[in-house]
């Protein structure tokens, strides 16, 4: 049974700090790239970035931003034992840094939609959790050049291979799994807008490049 400590809260602080950080900002940044804010679906993520055509940017993008959401949880389970952490304060401190990437205290609390950062926690409490939600989404990417779309279903998949998985592979742990729902809920409330694109066949496929981006 989890325990809110003072070393439990200040680990959800700090993760949600780390969270924060805005790497389609800060990496467009420091390439000398426009800001991602400022054209296409105007979301700093890895998936806007691509639009810019710059890919090694994207890639950046989306390594960083999956990193700073494995790293808070990856580091508790390593080492939280000793504060009195568990695998619970964990999942806690891996949604603390999905809540930073969508409201970063650092940019005026404008946020991404939180994908990479989503699968890098998946990744953190156990790899084949994200490996399995990885592979959902590339599936449907590849099929289908959504991005929007294959982070939606994988959302709503995550969770249930949790479920499935969870007893076998990981003791199931109610906080992760609460977590694990909020993520998913929280990605399909943040893709709302692409719902409607995609309902009315107006939304971007992967590869296309913003015309602002372009010029």
């Amino acid at each position: 049974m989890s325990s809110f400590s003072l070393p439990a809260l200040l680990a959800i602080v700090a993760s949600y700090l780390i969270g924060s950080l805005s790497f389609a900002v800060i990496v467009s940044k420091a390439m000398g790239m426009d800001d991602p804010r400022s054209y296409g679906s105007k979301n700093p993520g890895a998936t806007n970035v691509l639009r810019s055509g710059r890919k090694g940017a994207a890639l950046a993008t989306l390594v960083l931003d999956a990193a700073k959401g494995w790293l808070p949880v990856f580091l508790i389970q390593r080492y939280g034992a000793a504060w009195g952490l568990d695998a619970g304060i964990a999942a806690l401190a891996g949604l603390a840094a999905f809540l930073g990437h969508l409201y970063p205290v650092y940019f005026r609390f404008q946020g991404g939609k939180g994908v990479a950062t989503a699968a890098g926690v998946l990744l953190g409490l156990t790899p084949w959790l994200g490996l399995a939600t990885g592979l959902t989404w590339l599936i449907i990417a590849v099929f289908f050049r959504y991005s929007s779309l294959a982070s939606l279903v994988a959302a709503f998949f995550a969770p249930a291979y949790y479920l499935i998985g969870g007893g076998i592979a990981w003791p199931l742990v109610p906080l992760a799994l609460v977590a694990l729902v909020v993520m998913s809920l929280l990605l399909v409330w943040r893709h709302r807008e692409n719902i409607r694109r995609l309902l009315a066949g107006t939304e971007s496929k992967l590869g296309s490049k913003s015309k602002s981006a372009a010029s």
